[in-house]
């Protein structure tokens, strides 16, 4: 594959908008890898470290992670170390990163936040899309989801969405959620999820010649 030819996608969202749903028909539609969680395993194979630790720190600056880690005393010595080395938030997400730069570099796919956008930023291939939508309905579809009472769901959305805006926001010095930070923001409740996906789709293709 020739460095034209990659189509490269950075897609961020709003708990609870259906952009996780999105990602995927984007993905089908232009015929892209999609890549999720996957990352956590490719950045634990890459670095030879269990992926545990990759989980616990993913998309998240919490006050655990803004200190200096030990990984040994996260899992109690259960993966190796040859070098006894403490891992940081930053040593976390430099591994991450890197192994993003490394698929991107390699096939046309589709990545699911985790800070591709910016870390990709140089790549003239990559367009970023942030999905969003009004917050009674992901407050609902989130209440659905995971099988709890709206109260409980907008507790939840309010929580996971300030980890999620202090991971971007200390790694790429941009507002998580702003409209100036993406190519592309799409409302999902305006336009539905397969409107979403298909005008986000033809927008990326378009934009990339």
């Amino acid at each position: 594959m020739t460095t034209t030819d990659r189509i490269i996608v950075s897609l961020g969202r709003q708990l609870g908008s259906g952009g996780y749903f999105v990602g995927k028909m984007i993905a089908s539609a232009l015929g892209l890898f999609f890549y999720d969680k996957e990352l956590l395993y490719y950045a634990a194979k890459e670095s030879g470290m269990c992926e545990d630790i990759f989980e616990k720190s993913d998309e998240k600056v919490s006050r655990g992670f803004s200190r200096i880690l030990n990984a040994h005393d996260i899992l109690g010595g259960a993966f190796f170390d040859p070098m006894n080395a403490t891992l940081s938030r930053d040593r976390i997400f430099s591994i991450q990163s890197e192994v993003i730069r490394n698929i991107a570099g390699q096939q046309s796919c589709l990545f699911i936040g985790r800070c591709s956008d910016y870390i990709l930023r140089d790549d003239p291939r990559m367009r970023s899309v942030f999905i969003h939508a009004p917050l009674p309905l992901r407050i609902a579809n989130v209440a659905e989801r995971r099988g709890i009472s709206p109260e409980e769901a907008e507790a939840f959305i309010a929580r996971e969405e300030k980890k999620r805006a202090s991971y971007y926001n200390y790694f790429t010095n941009k507002e998580w959620g702003k409209a100036d930070s993406y190519h592309f923001t799409l409302d999902a409740g305006l336009l539905g999820i397969d409107n979403c996906a298909r005008l986000a789709a033809r927008l990326i293709k378009e934009s990339l010649g």
